[in-house]
């Protein structure tokens, strides 16, 4: 459990840095971030659904992770975590001397990776040694732990996960990949009847399909989809919801309103304050200078610190 700072220790510190993967498994890896502290006091932030399977890894103090959904009021606290799509906020909890990565992996690039139907980690958080097994998550920490900065991490991240890519036996159908090209080119805003005709599959079969490859029913995809676009336009200047909801595919305002309330636990405009307000790339002393100057990351606003 992540401890608070006291009075006599040294000077808190954070450090955030994020980077793209070797372009070879960008079909399958959105994004790393590094994560370093040194008696930082603990902070939590608001995990939010968005369309990728989350790993984590850390040395040092354990994550400590609690599910708004599950009502437990303190959490529990982990090394590592795997966390499936979403349909709700995760509260995350985590302070105190370490280091960690989270790798951000597509639906697909994940159901290849670990090699299980994702319906199994849909709204869910488990070990990744019971998925991956405990000698690949043992040996990547070792590694990552061993290694001598941000770069020399993204090179063991890209080598492991290449690697075990390269062995696996669970790809997706070329139907579930059109699919989820289609929806994702819509922002979740195509009909799932639509979706269906392009891909000359019932619902019913896409459902299936869906569940066991993406993690998520087409319907809840798309939600989570509309959801991303959405707050990614209401963080632009002049932004409104009325004007977000049209050009989202929204019914109204209202519609807009009540999947912010479900998705994010909060409302649209809480939520754009808090993201408003987030300092989303602190740096500490070990800052390597390029290490996440890779360009703007291809995916929206994943996490905002949670308020006081």
């Amino acid at each position: 459990m992540a401890r608070e700072s006291a009075p006599n220790d040294p000077a808190p510190e954070r450090c955030r840095v994020r980077h793209r993967p070797a372009p070879r498994l960008r079909d399958h890896v959105v994004s790393y971030t590094g994560y370093r502290m040194s008696a930082a006091p603990v902070v939590r932030r608001i995990n939010l659904p968005s369309t990728t399977v989350t790993l984590c890894l850390t040395w040092g103090a354990p994550l400590d992770l609690a599910s708004e959904r599950e009502r437990c009021g303190t959490g529990s606290g982990w090394d590592a975590v795997l966390l499936g799509l979403q349909t709700g906020p995760v509260i995350s909890r985590v302070g105190g001397t370490g280091h960690g990565v989270q790798v951000e992996l597509t639906p697909l690039g994940a159901y290849a990776l670990l090699g299980l139907p994702l319906r199994h980690l849909t709204d869910s958080m488990v070990h990744p040694v019971d998925v991956l097994g405990r000698h690949w998550s043992a040996a990547l920490t070792e590694r990552l732990a061993r290694a001598s900065g941000w770069r020399a991490r993204w090179a063991v991240l890209d080598d492991a996960l290449s690697t075990r890519l390269a062995g696996s036996r669970c790809w997706p159908s070329p139907v579930v990949t059109r699919a989820w090209a289609l929806l994702r080119a819509s922002h979740g805003t195509l009909p799932v009847g639509r979706l269906a005709e392009a891909t000359g599959r019932s619902r019913r079969r896409l459902e299936v399909l869906f569940a066991e490859q993406i993690g998520l029913a087409p319907k809840s995809a798309a939600r989570v989809l509309r959801f991303q676009r959405a707050l990614t336009k209401l963080l632009e200047p002049g932004a409104t919801g009325a004007g977000t909801a049209a050009a989202c595919g929204y019914h109204d305002q209202a519609h807009l309103a009540r999947d912010f309330r479900v998705l994010a636990g909060t409302t649209a405009t809480g939520l754009r304050t808090l993201a408003t307000h987030d300092t989303r790339h602190p740096h500490g002393a070990d800052h390597v200078p390029g290490a996440d100057d890779t360009g703007p990351l291809p995916h929206p606003l994943t996490s905002v610190l949670a308020p006081p």
